[in-house]
């Protein structure tokens, strides 16, 4: 599987705690959005962390064409 699976045509927002660790799916196969839930198995696909630099709401990407992985830079309006 060299393609990432689109998982949604928006961004998905969460409120995040600085310091912790986020674990984004990169192939868009986790039923846990944006979220990885092992599914990337067999797949050459790893998940990407993301620490959260402070407490805040921030836009992980969806539709996995992101530039800026983990987070949303518009390629959804795009891809």
């Amino acid at each position: 599987m060299d393609t990432a699976v689109r998982a949604g045509d928006a961004p998905i927002a969460v409120e995040v705690e600085q310091g912790k660790s986020y674990w984004w799916c990169s192939c868009g196969r986790s039923a846990r959005q944006p979220f990885c839930d092992g599914s990337h198995k067999d797949t050459g696909f790893t998940p990407v962390k993301y620490e959260a630099p402070d407490t805040r709401t921030v836009y992980f990407c969806a539709c996995k064409a992101t530039a800026n992985r983990p987070l949303c830079d518009g390629s959804h309006k795009r891809a």
